[in-house]
């Protein structure tokens, strides 16, 4: 298959070294320096926890023109990037795409490629398990087995199932199919955004969080706000049990965060401003429109912006 990944950052790094080992002909869209190390050097992974590094060989290219037809698109990148893109989607050809990673407007994005497409598109959803951080030299992945992705289409089982399952056929990554994806990501994000200002707080000195058992108190409570917002709108929390976790036992779960924190493993989280801004931001216009009180969202929401301005 023909297949580009658009994005090669930690994410799209592992999905195309994943569908070059399937056997497929794999293009990765890069830019500026990135771009530069990719065909000099190839996709270059530290796998963190398996303690190997591979090396694979990939087409490299700057930008998606209307006529480079793909048999599939992985766009994998940043919530805050995706705007930028969309219109370069629906410029080109191809009608297959997935648009993988934190999303809080899925319905958005599919109306936007399904008026303004230049062909007919299918889309679907998904966010890859996966994690790390990236070098000037390599990529460091993070990752249990041989990697999975969380994916669902919004109006049903994805139309192009098939094509997903012929992409990944000869590998062993799996694919989780959820017919409620966009709750899916919601759900994912209340955790997300408490949790990536108290480490970008701390600026990844994860022994300052560990130490810091304030704003972890209000990391777990601002994160049960968030569900209850959720469910205050209309949303399902899925994954259910990881709701009623958060909300019941916000002791235990702090400790575990703590815990985690403790791991050399909590060093390679990745994270950006301007990622967590996004999401916040769109974030807030639904607490605006919940009646579920958020002193504890709000409270860490107000000393992040106090520390960035």
């Amino acid at each position: 298959m023909n297949i580009l990944v658009y994005g090669a950052g930690v994410q799209g790094s592992y999905l195309a070294h994943v569908l070059i080992r399937g056997g497929h002909d794999v293009t990765v869209l890069a830019r500026g320096e990135r771009a530069r190390l990719l065909e000099n050097k190839g996709i270059v992974i530290r796998h963190y926890l398996q303690r190997k590094t591979t090396i694979d060989r990939v087409r490299v290219i700057r930008s998606l023109e209307p006529s480079d037809v793909y048999d599939l698109i992985f766009v994998v990148m940043k919530y805050s990037d995706f705007e930028a893109v969309l219109p370069i989607l629906a410029a080109n050809n191809s009608r297959h795409i997935v648009l993988i990673g934190n999303n809080m407007e899925t319905y958005a994005m599919q109306d936007y490629l399904s008026k303004n497409g230049r062909s007919p598109k299918q889309v679907a959803f998904g966010f890859q398990t996966t994690a790390g951080t990236r070098t000037d030299e390599h990529v460091i992945c993070i990752r249990s087995g041989h990697g999975q992705m969380v994916i669902g289409g919004l109006d049903g089982t994805i139309p192009f199932r098939p094509l997903l399952e012929q992409a990944f056929i000869g590998t062993k990554y799996k694919l989780n199919e959820n017919d409620q994806i966009d709750a899916w990501l919601k759900n994912h994000m209340v955790m997300i955004v408490p949790l990536t200002m108290v480490i970008l707080f701390h600026q990844f000195q994860m022994k300052q969080v560990v130490r810091d058992d304030k704003r972890l108190r209000q990391l777990v409570a601002a994160m049960g706000e968030g569900f209850q917002v959720l469910e205050s709108l209309g949303y399902p929390l899925i994954p259910a049990k990881q709701a009623s976790w958060i909300i019941g036992y916000p002791n235990v779960i702090r400790r575990a965060l703590k815990i985690f924190f403790s791991l050399p493993v909590s060093r390679l989280i990745d994270g950006t401003p301007v990622e967590l801004n996004a999401l916040n931001n769109t974030f807030a216009e639904w607490r605006a429109m919940s009646n579920v009180p958020t002193p504890h969202w709000d409270a860490l929401e107000a000393e992040w912006q106090a520390g960035i301005s």
